[in-house]
């Protein structure tokens, strides 16, 4: 707990390290890594943006384990939508509690730091993108993460 807390802050902190190395971006590749009993992938066609690999891969391990911790499934969705890549991870679980913000810094559920979420949103936004609650189809949770489109 306190050691990994640390570490994020360490990362916050230091502006060099959330520094991005910007290469051309197959989202749906790096959402494929993920793809296992528990989570699944479902990806519609090409999905490149500028970015930063390693981060982008980071904030989607954020979101899975988020879902995975909350639920037992998780489904990784990645499609283009009006020139942003988007990539919305649903779970199973729960939902989110009416008023939390899970975005916010330290805003924990049970057994994790409370920090993956927010480092997830502030990866989003150095690559120019947003990450957002939306509208789950039904029980769980569905975290947005939508990033320009290098082919727009």
């Amino acid at each position: 707990g306190i050691a990994a807390a640390r570490d994020v802050e360490r990362i916050v902190a230091d502006p060099e390290l959330l520094s991005l190395r910007l290469d051309g971006v197959d989202v749906a590749a790096l959402a494929a890594e993920f793809a296992a009993p528990s989570v699944e992938v479902e990806a519609n066609g090409e999905a490149s943006v500028r970015g930063d690999a390693t981060r982008l891969r980071q904030a989607i391990a954020n979101l899975v384990a988020n879902a995975l911790r909350h639920g037992t499934r998780a489904v990784i969705e990645v499609g283009e939508e009006d020139g942003l890549v988007v990539v919305s991870v649903t779970d199973d679980g729960p939902g989110i509690e009416p008023g939390l913000d899970p975005f916010a810094r330290g805003a924990s559920g049970t057994g994790s730091t409370g920090y993956g979420l927010w480092l997830a949103r502030a990866i989003a936004e150095a690559h120019g993108g947003t990450l957002e609650l939306a509208d789950s189809p039904a029980q769980g949770a569905r975290l947005r993460l939508s990033l320009p489109s290098s082919s727009a």
